[in-house]
């Protein structure tokens, strides 16, 4: 299944006043790029552990130097399987028929355990800043830091964070402004965006670690739902790497004389009143070798939160893949990415 989102994305050409550069040695009680509310995936993604994590949330700054979290936890410890969110697309952009189709299935979209509901952690901390580099000091029981590169946008109107180590975890994104952390952009802006969306990616599965960079994510691929506002759907149509007779499909998938090598894109709002969305994807071709029509098996499931600039604007997501297969850990997929036009 690996291979699906690496063959995917390059097949899918898809889905406050200005602050002073961070280049600036900034005073200690200063903001990250001048940027209070930032959007995070962040995760612990080691080759040959079984004991990987992603966490994804948001992180909230104050000019006197203290910093709060409140983040979404999956971990490999602690396994846990997919979510509905009760969200079915409807029939102007999926189908309630099977076969080939330039819908996808009309299926309830899935998501990682938890992300519907609150998050899992909250915790407060300390920062200082020393250059482009913000430290951050948790207080919990154990040691927990963090630093960041602060990166300032051309336009001065979003501060990308650049993980550059800490006592946990070992890969992250970050992206922040100063537009609240209850605005987020509607599904059709999201389509509408106009800019060019590239995936920087740091992924887990059978014991590799893989990384990916520049993978094009071209939204306006997407269908948008003329009743179910808040989704977007995509049926690829096929797959020149994914969803192949040698990779789960042995019966009806590429290489096969049916051939089916499409995947099913679902892009859904999760929140009304945060950055919440999830994105859900999968081959065809499994679903038909299970004679399923919506696939129940090892499909990608990736939370995501909008980046959101000063002005409101959207401009990509931050997000984390939390695919657990049942029982065996070395087949499930864990990864932490984004998807900007500021990279």
């Amino acid at each position: 299944m690996r291979a699906v989102l690496t063959a995917v994305l390059a097949t899918l050409t898809l889905l406050a006043p200005m602050a002073s550069s961070a280049s600036a040695a900034p005073s200690q009680s200063s903001l990250p790029g001048g940027k209070a509310n930032f959007v995070v995936s962040q995760g612990f993604l080691r080759a040959g552990s079984t004991q990987n994590w992603v966490r994804l949330g948001t992180y909230q700054f104050k000019a006197g130097g203290t910093v709060s979290a409140s983040t979404y936890l999956w971990w490999q410890r602690k396994p846990e399987g997919r979510q509905k969110t009760g969200v079915v697309p409807d029939s102007s952009c999926a189908t309630k028929a099977g076969g080939s189709s330039t819908r996808v299935r009309a299926c309830d979209v899935l998501t990682a355990a938890g992300f519907t509901g609150a998050p899992d952690e909250s915790r407060t901390g300390t920062y200082t800043l020393a250059g482009d580099v913000v430290s951050i000091r948790w207080k919990i029981a154990q040691t927990w830091t963090e630093k960041w590169r602060v990166k300032l946008s051309p336009d001065g109107k979003l501060a990308q964070l650049q993980f550059a180590g800490g006592t946990l975890a070992t890969n992250g994104y970050g992206y922040g402004s100063n537009a609240p952390l209850t605005t987020r952009r509607a599904m059709s802006s999201v389509r509408a965006f106009s800019g060019t969306l590239k995936q920087d990616l740091v992924s887990w599965a059978g014991n590799r670690i893989v990384r990916s960079d520049g993978q094009v994510f071209k939204q306006s691929s997407f269908r948008n739902c003329a009743t179910t506002t808040w989704c977007l759907t995509y049926l690829q149509p096929s797959s020149p790497g994914a969803c192949q007779k040698s990779g789960g499909c042995p019966n009806v998938g590429g290489g096969t004389k049916a051939n089916v090598s499409s995947i099913q894109y679902y892009l859904v709002k999760v929140s009304n009143s945060d950055r919440r969305d999830t994105l859900w994807h999968w081959c065809t071709c499994l679903a038909m070798e299970a004679k399923q029509f919506c696939y129940s098996g090892n499909s990608h499931i990736k939370p995501l939160e909008q980046i959101i600039d000063d002005s409101g604007a959207f401009r990509g997501w931050v997000g984390a893949e939390a695919s657990f297969y049942s029982g065996v850990r070395t087949k499930d997929m864990m990864a932490v990415f984004r998807v900007s036009d500021f990279r």
